[in-house]
């Protein structure tokens, strides 16, 4: 058996765990998903499988906290490679840390709420010697608003699921109604516009153009001018 077949096992039978004991099985496995430097595990699969039972504010936090303390293994690892590093790729780094000690912590925590690898940003910011408190607080807080938010989709899912599933005639009707929306919404919008505003100046300007992207209103044609004579 290969080691990642190994692994694969291992991490399956955490989910297993986690499943049968609820918030310490998530903590568990959520730190285990997030300490092996680029090998992402899914754990926030069973964040969702479990929101449906458990409180997903607890779950999230739980789960989020777990996760920001495997990624301490990241941050680590860029320390160390710091003290193997010659004396003047030593000096390069310490002026990257003053570089981004202003905005090192915004891209900590966007790293930690999206779906982003994080390691390729964690190890070289270890490497700077960027300060380990602020490093934990933000990517804290960026684990902690995504798993919450994972948790309270996944219980939002789980709802819509058990009454399409159970609900009878009120569900098909339901399911039906949600995909006219949808439908509409899909053939209302201009999206050729919609990509032309969210090039030209984000999701700003398409907030900002909402009622045109949406067909409601149009910009009146512009009249030509007649041609001189």
């Amino acid at each position: 058996m290969s080691d990642f077949s190994v692994l694969s096992e291992f991490f399956r039978q955490l989910e297993i765990y986690a499943v049968k004991t609820g918030y310490p099985g998530v903590f568990l496995l959520s730190l285990v998903g997030s300490a092996i430097p680029f090998l992402p595990l899914p754990y926030l699969f069973v964040v969702v499988i479990l929101s449906g039972i458990l409180d997903p504010l607890l779950l999230g936090l739980v789960s989020g906290l777990g996760g920001a303390l495997g990624k301490i293994t990241s941050y680590l690892l860029g320390r160390l490679g710091y003290r193997f590093l010659g004396q003047e790729r030593r000096r390069s780094m310490d002026a990257l840390n003053r570089l981004i000690g202003k905005y090192g912590a915004i891209g900590v925590f966007i790293f930690a709420l999206t779906p982003l690898p994080d390691d390729v940003y964690y190890i070289p910011i270890g490497m700077t010697r960027y300060s380990f408190t602020k490093f934990m607080i933000y990517s804290t807080a960026g684990k902690v608003l995504l798993t919450v938010s994972v948790a309270y989709m996944g219980r939002a899912y789980m709802e819509v699921l058990d009454m399409l599933m159970n609900g009878g005639p009120g569900a098909t009707i339901i399911s039906i109604a949600v995909l006219v929306v949808i439908t509409i919404i899909i053939l209302r919008v201009d999206w050729e516009m919609l990509a032309h505003y969210l090039e030209k100046g984000g999701v700003k300007a398409v907030l900002a153009n909402l009622a045109e992207i949406l067909s409601l209103r149009r910009n009146k044609p512009r009249v030509s001018e007649p041609s001189p004579k």
